[in-house]
């Protein structure tokens, strides 16, 4: 059965969602809960009747899922993975990168709520965001340098479910 979600009342919860989660502090933010699977992290955000639930495994290269709910239903999913790149032989510069993607993050548009903006710059290092489709069917790619150096990388896809 298909629970129908409107696409303006979806991106905007995404955006909000988004914004109070991993972008406002991460694993230790105020909407981190106790996950649902074994060594995992879980952060999620409820307003009215919609529940968006995010749960990754690992640290320095991680994978995980979004998924948002209308009531007890799915409606809209997005799996990530991704990682500090090899380039990265500094990892004192971890913190500063962990800043700039959480600030890149709650920079999330409304037109494409998936991940950040096309590009966020803090001091030496860009993130970069590159994606291709809408709400229904997406995919796309987030990467943070240092110059011409790569340090980050990420790849996401998804959409609606029914």
């Amino acid at each position: 059965m298909s629970v129908a979600v409107p696409e303006e009342l979806l991106a905007r919860f995404l955006v909000e969602a988004k914004k109070r989660t991993y972008a406002s502090g991460g694993s230790a933010s105020a909407f981190a809960v106790v996950p649902l699977l074994v060594d995992s992290h879980q952060l999620e955000y409820r307003l009215d009747e919609m529940l968006y639930r995010d749960v990754y495994f690992g640290t320095s290269h991680f994978a995980g899922q979004e998924v948002v709910y209308k009531g007890e239903t799915a409606v809209w999913s997005m799996c990530y993975v991704g990682g500090w790149t090899d380039e990265l032989e500094n990892e004192g510069e971890i913190p500063q990168l962990a800043t700039l993607l959480q600030a890149a993050l709650r920079q999330v548009p409304v037109d494409t709520p998936f991940r950040g903006p096309t590009e966020y710059a803090s001091g030496p290092y860009v993130y970069r965001n590159s994606v291709s489709g809408n709400l229904r069917l997406f995919r796309g790619e987030e990467a943070m340098s240092r110059g011409m150096t790569v340090l980050y990388r990420l790849n996401y896809a998804g959409g609606a479910v029914d």
